[in-house]
């Protein structure tokens, strides 16, 4: 289906073999996104491709599951560095984890509205942001790179992460990462090398996506990555204590599970 489309803030296009689906979602953009100008709906890949041949589209709303073609096959045909995509999907799936690791953002299904205008403002936030900064796209098309490659990949575990900061994005190598901290609705990342970054991501959304036989959450503010773990203690309180003498609190109710893991886990602790 196609639309007469006129210049707007941002072009948009949705990729969804369900048209109910579709129709959806042309609904709730109208309604909760003004800033998005709908220049049309595909059914399958072949369709999407040709709007964006027809139209200069900046925003895609891309279903996973498709026949023939799915979401993945897609973005790889196309040069996916020039839009910013949405991943939309019915139901938790293996590529999810990639997907939280790696994109913009994603929707599941059914769409909620708030989240769809939630997934929108960080979407248009990087077109923004694009505009301002050259090497933005790169670290976008690298991060959808990665997410490519660990979906196609035998190996399941998220190696990379894109983290959202302030003012751009940043490829983080997840062995490099020494704890995550909460602080209110955003995260620091402490990494090796005592860098630190400031991520628009709650810890719970990096507790979904790291390796649980990795990174251990020893309490309610605290992520920890067992290779960076010199020691514990239950005397006079718990807590952990890791290779540069940092000392991180360990939940009461907590302790046992940490202790089990760090038992079976490949790394020896002095």
């Amino acid at each position: 289906m196609l639309y007469l489309c006129f210049m707007t803030r941002f072009n948009a296009i949705i990729v969804d073999d369900e048209m109910n689906v579709r129709q959806t979602l042309e609904i709730l953009l109208r309604h909760y996104c003004p800033d998005i100008r709908l220049c049309g709906s595909a059914e399958s890949a072949a369709t999407a491709r040709q709007l964006l041949k027809a139209f200069e589209v900046h925003l895609i709303f891309l279903d996973i599951s498709m026949p023939n073609e799915n979401g993945f096959d897609f973005i790889a045909s196309i040069p996916k560095e020039k839009y910013a995509i949405i991943f939309t999907t019915a139901h938790e799936e293996y590529a999810l984890k990639a997907i939280k690791a790696n994109a913009i953002d994603y929707l599941l299904k059914p769409i909620n509205p708030s989240e769809l205008k939630e997934a929108v403002d960080k979407a248009t936030s990087f077109l923004n942001l694009r505009q301002q900064q050259n090497n933005v796209q790169n670290v976008y098309s690298e991060s959808l790179e990665n997410l490519l490659q660990q979906v196609k990949g035998e190996n399941k575990q998220v190696k990379k992460i894109t983290v959202v900061e302030k003012f751009g994005f940043r490829i983080v190598e997840v062995d490099t990462i020494r704890y995550l901290e909460a602080d209110s609705n955003y995260t620091i990342l402490h990494l090796s090398g005592l860098e630190k970054i400031i991520s628009s991501k709650s810890l719970g959304e990096f507790e979904k996506v790291l390796d649980s036989n990795q990174f251990f959450r020893i309490h309610k503010s605290n992520i920890v990555n067992l290779n960076y773990l010199k020691g514990f203690s239950s005397y006079q309180g718990y807590f952990a204590v890791l290779d540069d003498g940092t000392k991180l609190p360990i939940s009461r109710r907590r302790f046992n599970e940490f202790r089990e893991l760090v038992g079976t886990h490949s790394k020896s602790i002095d």
